[in-house]
């Protein structure tokens, strides 16, 4: 068989995209490579949602080149957000690359690599599909995908949202929901698999199910129905925005045993004016309230957020606010970020008042707050018995094993190699926490 190396970079979305590139190229006539030397085929899975991140992208392309130079039956392409973002600019800047393709281009990949191999041309495949629904047909008989214990299922893609800041609308398209039966279907194909805890992914997740579908079935429905499906262990989802989360999810919290008591609820900042700048469509009041019915119902609930900091016009005041919620809600882990203007972005052409070395500093500032959050929070789990799902033999010296708790920290234990194996569930015994990872032994 043919060889395919694949790199992801960006979200669980995208890891969910590459390997079900994986899987198509599988049925090909490829098989997965570690070894980007080895490969006939090489796809970069990419993502622009920072500067950082698309800088690193075009650097790697580089670092690439010689590789097409001594193979020029070599096919390399780029895949994803940045791809769709960059489009015909990418072959201008890197003309060694065979294809580029966007994020809707994933179930067409076998047909643009067979046409850059056949036709021996550069294709760039980057328009949005028009289907109002989202499909992932599932392809039966062999497959080289191994779930292990926790797995991705994309449930909806695109975003209506349009924050001033986000290029996701421009690069992912519109809301698009997954028909429930399709979802319902694939989940029960991975736990047969051996998958245990399941991931549901979008970009805005809890939007799922609002148009498109031949049966409306709001996101807290579908929660339900995932959670019935025999031999399931965990219910995840990622990542939600506060305009959407309604009561009803915060009660399928209360119902689903499975579901676990963990959040990624993105505040972006913690200042009203900033919020209604980013067009957030919520205020800080509305998002503290969501909060605190949501530990109403489940007191231990890990929470994690997305900060910007350094926005456009932000003043030092107004930064101090989004330390202060902060404090108050007590997130266990916090993704942290200074602005970055992207494309076709309306912040993009907003005066940046916020000179970088400012930004520089609220970000380390924030990033200090967040890790001694993070060390507090990890201190209470102390003499706890926590259950963890097993993920994987421990690379940590004095551990066997790693795996999450409900509340999505890091757990490395030790126990009995002979006993334990991956995807079960352990009660472990915490003993110390260090960053946002716990060590314990199993009991």
């Amino acid at each position: 068989m043919k060889q395919v190396y694949l790199d992801t970079y960006g979200c669980q979305m995208n890891v969910a995209d590459t390997d079900r590139m994986e899987l198509l190229l599988f049925h090909s006539g490829y098989i997965r490579t570690g070894e980007v030397k080895d490969a006939d085929l090489v796809l970069i899975n990419t993502c622009s949602i920072r500067e950082k991140a698309e800088q690193k992208i075009y650097s790697l392309a580089r670092n690439l080149k010689p590789l097409k130079e001594a193979n020029p039956d070599l096919i390399l392409g780029f895949t994803g957000c940045l791809a769709q973002q960059e489009g015909e600019r990418f072959l201008e800047k890197l003309p060694f690359v065979d294809l580029v393709i966007g994020p809707d281009g994933v179930e067409h990949i076998v047909r643009v690599v067979d046409e850059v191999k056949n036709k021996k041309v550069s294709v760039v495949r980057t328009q949005f599909d028009t289907d109002i629904s989202y499909k992932i047909p599932e392809l039966s008989g062999e497959t080289p995908l191994n779930p292990g214990s926790t797995t991705f299922v994309n449930i909806i893609k695109g975003c209506d949202k349009f924050c001033t800041f986000c290029v996701v609308p421009f690069t992912r398209g519109r809301e698009k929901s997954r028909e429930a039966e399709e979802i319902e279907e694939e989940v029960r194909l991975l736990v047969s698999r051996g998958a245990r805890e399941v991931v549901l992914l979008g970009q805005n997740v809890n939007a799922y199910g609002k148009r498109g579908l031949k049966r409306s079935v709001p996101f807290h429905e579908l929660l339900y129905r995932i959670a019935s499906i025999p031999g399931l262990k965990r219910l995840r989802f990622t990542t939600s925005h506060p305009k959407d989360f309604t009561r009803e999810c915060i009660l399928a919290y209360r119902d689903i045993d499975i579901l676990v008591n963990h959040l990624h609820l993105p505040v972006q900042s913690g200042n009203n004016r900033i919020l209604n700048e980013m067009r957030r469509m919520h205020t800080i009041e509305e998002y503290i309230s969501i909060i605190e019915e949501l530990k109403t119902v489940v007191p231990d609930m890990g929470l994690s957020t997305d900060i910007i900091v350094g926005y456009p016009g932000e003043s030092e005041s107004e930064f101090e606010d989004t330390l202060a919620l902060m404090s108050k809600i007590k997130f266990n882990n916090s993704y942290m970020f200074s602005y970055s203007p992207r494309p076709n972005t309306p912040a993009q052409d907003f005066p940046d008042s916020v000179p970088p070395s400012v930004k520089s500093a609220r970000l380390q500032r924030t990033i200090e707050l967040q890790k001694k959050l993070t060390l507090e929070q990890g201190k209470l789990f102390l003499g706890q018995v926590v259950d963890v799902l097993v993920e994987r033999e421990s690379y940590k010296p004095g551990a066997d094993f790693r795996g999450r708790n409900a509340q999505y920290w890091s757990v490395n234990f030790t126990g009995d190699r002979k006993k334990i194996s991956i995807g079960d569930m352990v009660k472990v015994v915490v003993e110390d926490a260090t960053g946002h990872a716990l060590r314990g032994r199993a009991i």
